[in-house]
């Protein structure tokens, strides 16, 4: 496959002409929806850049990004890579001490945050990150916000150890100023980055161990947004060409959404806050949304769980037309009179459920963990396209996606063009292609470790390939746990069963040398409560978790869970916890998955009781 034009910047730059609406993409803040045209991006884009340059930021310098998703940070994403710098994102969900780790291990020279909120943590200790000469405030200046400077104030204010603060205008209109004296300048310095050059320092901590950064070139990034337009399962209108984003920036899955919808000719709406989407959907109207399953689980037990406010012929229509979509299969159509029976339910339910999306959503595609066979059935059973791509930061980040055509149920897709895929002896997925990382910054041995001698990736994903060539993934490698009776568990297909339950929010199986696998649970008590009050029931706030109701519940949802497993791998005890696993606390990362280690460490004693004889 051809990959042209060969860096981030110009690919990006190129790809705004196929925009479709003029907007190249809208933020909502505090209930109001910003838009920056397709003509002012590339101003802002030009004038950001020009205006670093100013300031002293050269070619491979890293400058880092905090702050929430918003038309700024996908500005200052493309002013970084215009002049070669080095784009270091970081989630507004990580604690202080890993980000002030993050700049003085990438050497950051200047940072973006949102706004003065975001930046107090890191305030007191910014004389710690000794690289550091600029902070820029992405959103409108707030009381109490650092003093804004001008440029001639550069050498005078960073003597002291303290970076010169400014705002986003003021960085604008330096950049404007500045090409008004040099005109070709910006096309200069965006000329002058290669393919070769690191356009990214992603830093992971994945479940384990201090964050590492993952150096990314252009190169990876075009060649990877490239080939994964092959799989986008949407096609932008004039009628309807709106996509929704709500998964952070700093995670790679978004940031190549983020070029992969401008090179569709999409514009992008960047929501503000989760609990809003029902709303933002109405408003929005997307055609498409990438996800994790959480959000997919979530909307399908919400479904399930409204049906119990119908009754009569309404709810066992309701149900009937669910059940159908649970066990839709997208490679074997309906034909005759299942057919028949799907257009009625879709004239029915389905269709109001895609009006509750929006109306004009063609496709979803999720990513980040394993997405369950009920759910993704359903998805696709309603009429909205529901693939999985599957990848890892390393890996720029795709890998393997459906095809926009055909979905197999369970299956992370088929390779992208020219990623070649293996599965090793131990069960382990590698890969190949000219999306790998060029490795972890500062980090060789490392960089060794998951790179076989022949050249591949080891992603640390168990998985397999059927005989069409579909991949399916299984679990992380370092999740798997062997019984003391020797039989190995891979917990991540449990927990994602019993988190497809409406009254499961949270699950964590366990059973490592143990007799038998047991979990922790976090109950969903939003809906356990609904559902018990419908039967009379009303639950006190305390010892909730020790009533008979709640616990035949949750007992009756990891019964069918169990079910379908072998013995060993059956639930045999749980226990509630009192709260959720959260970031802050070290017990999930930035895209929620668990870390197993912390979660033992902080629940040992009640993980020790469900052995106790």
């Amino acid at each position: 496959m051809e990959y042209s034009p060969d860096t981030v910047a110009l690919l990006f730059d190129k790809n705004l002409d196929k925009n479709v609406a003029g907007i190249a993409c809208v933020t909502k803040r505090n209930g109001h929806w910003n838009a920056v045209s397709v003509q002012d991006f590339r101003m802002k884009v030009q004038h950001l850049a020009l205006a670093m340059h100013r300031l002293g930021v050269k070619k491979g310098d890293a400058v880092s990004i905090h702050s929430p998703n918003s038309s700024e940070w996908l500005l200052c994403d493309q002013a970084i890579l215009s002049i070669g710098a080095i784009n270091v994102a970081i989630y507004t969900t990580q604690p202080v001490d890993q980000i002030v780790y993050i700049l003085n291990d990438s050497k950051s020279v200047f940072h973006f945050v949102s706004d003065h909120t975001m930046y107090e943590t890191l305030k007191p200790r910014i004389q710690e990150v000794s690289s550091l000469g600029h902070v820029v405030f992405m959103e409108p200046k707030e009381s109490g916000d650092p003093q804004a400077s001008s440029p001639e104030q550069h050498e005078e204010k960073g003597q002291d150890g303290t970076p010169v603060y400014f705002s986003f205008q003021e960085l604008l209109a330096i950049g404007a100023e500045y090409e008004a004296h040099h005109p070709d300048l910006f096309e200069q310095l965006r000329s002058q980055v290669s393919k070769d050059d690191l356009a990214n320092i992603n830093y992971t901590s994945g479940t384990t161990g201090v964050p590492k950064g993952v150096m990314l070139s252009h190169y990876n990034l075009v060649t990877n947004t490239i080939a994964s337009l092959e799989r986008l399962p949407f096609s932008p209108t004039q009628e309807a060409s709106n996509v929704l984003s709500y998964l952070p920036l700093a995670h790679m899955l978004e940031r190549i959404g983020a070029y992969l919808y401008t090179g569709a000719g999409a514009t992008i709406y960047y929501i503000d806050d989760l609990q809003d989407i029902r709303e933002d959907m109405q408003y929005v109207k997307p055609i498409f949304f990438a996800t994790v399953p959480r959000l997919l689980e979530k909307i399908h037990t919400g479904l399930k769980a409204k049906g119990q406010e119908l009754s009569g012929v309404k709810k066992r229509l309701y149900y009937w037309a669910l059940h159908m979509a649970e066990h839709f299969d997208p490679e074997q159509l309906p034909t005759g009179f299942a057919k028949q029976q799907w257009k009625i339910a879709d004239a029915l339910i389905y269709k109001k459920i895609r009006e509750g999306l929006g109306g004009h959503i063609e496709g979803t595609m999720s990513g980040g963990a394993a997405l369950h066979p009920t759910v993704m059935r359903f998805f696709n059973g309603i009429g909205i396209k529901c693939g999985i791509g599957y990848g890892l930061t390393e890996t720029s980040p795709v890998l393997t996606a459906s095809l926009p055509d055909r979905i197999r149920i369970g299956s992370a897709g088929k390779p992208l063009q020219d990623v070649s895929i293996r599965i090793a002896e131990d069960g382990e997925v590698q890969a190949q292609g000219p999306n790998i990382m060029q490795g972890y910054y500062g980090l060789p041995e490392l960089t060794k470790e998951v790179m076989t001698d022949d050249g591949w990736f080891c992603s640390g994903d168990i998985g397999y390939i059927d005989e069409d060539g579909w991949l399916f993934i299984t679990d992380r490698k370092k999740a798997l746990f062997k019984l003391s009776t020797g039989k190995y568990v891979a917990p991540q297909p449990i927990e994602n069963g019993l988190t497809a339950s409406p009254y499961i929010d949270q699950a964590v199986v366990m059973g490592a040398e143990k007799k038998f696998v047991t979990a922790l649970i976090y109950p969903d008590w939003v809906r356990i409560e609904q559902r018990l009050a419908q039967k009379g029931i009303t639950l006190s706030e305390e010892h909730r978790e020790s009533e008979p109701a709640v616990i035949q519940l949750l007992q009756d949802e990891i019964d069918k869970v169990n079910a379908p497993l072998p013995a060993w791998e059956q639930i045999k005890k749980y226990s509630c916890l009192l709260e959720a696993l959260t970031i802050e606390k070290g017990e999930l990362t930035p895209k929620m998955s668990i870390k197993r280690e912390v979660v033992t460490g902080n629940y040992k004693p009640l993980m020790d009781s469900l052995y106790e004889e």
